[in-house]
């Protein structure tokens, strides 16, 4: 767009341009073709120049007189000076009072002697703690010697399992190869040894309830 632009004004500068010129060409030509030579026109008689009157001086202005000065004013008189008043006699100082001697020192008391520290209480000797008796044996685990065996043993282990069904399942495949079931409902599979509590599923999770 810009190169168009300048295209545009370039040619309109030329068109303007030859125009001028050639106008100037044309009023060349008719002011040559116009042109009449005009005689000079004839000179006019030369007139004596005509002197002035000589002009009189004006009147001089009469002197002015100066104003009369006025007459000198004489100072007035100076009001005369009054002397200082006499200075007040220097006051002389108080007598200042006697030194007060110090009352003398009240007798210094000797502190009352201090009483004896009263003796630490005795403490009562530590009770005896009582003899703990050892913890009794456990009960031993009901012998399984039977398939048969396993039912109602593991019909409590498995009473409080969600799924007691599949609980039921592993507890009876369990006891019957391990011959033993743990006591209560959860835990304690260390009792029945190795055989329960290595057994694990394809999951590597306990199999043995």
């Amino acid at each position: 767009m810009a190169f168009k632009a300048l295209l545009f004004l370039l040619t309109t500068f030329l068109a303007v341009s030859t125009r001028v010129s050639s106008n100037d060409q044309e009023l060349n030509s008719k002011s040559k073709a116009i042109s009449v030579i005009v005689p000079p026109p004839a000179q006019a008689p030369a007139k004596a120049p005509v002197k002035a009157p000589a002009l009189s001086p004006p009147p001089k202005a009469p002197a002015l007189t100066p104003p009369p000065t006025a007459p000198a004013l004489t100072p007035p008189p100076k009001a005369p000076t009054y002397a200082p008043p006499p200075k007040a006699p220097a006051l002389t100082p108080p007598p200042t009072a006697p030194a007060l001697t110090p009352p003398p020192k009240a007798p210094t008391y000797a502190p009352p002697p201090k009483a004896p520290a009263p003796a630490p209480p005795v403490n009562p000797p530590a009770p005896v703690p009582p003899v703990k008796s050892p913890p009794a044996a456990p009960a031993p685990l009901p012998p399984v010697t039977s398939k048969k065996d396993c039912i109602p043993q593991c019909d409590r282990r498995c009473q409080l399992h969600s799924r007691k069904r599949v609980c039921m399942r592993a507890c009876m495949t369990c006891c019957d190869r391990c011959k033993c079931v743990p006591p209560g409902t959860f835990g304690n599979r260390e009792k029945c040894g190795k055989c329960y509590t290595d057994m694990t599923t394809h999951g590597n999770k306990y199999k043995c309830p």
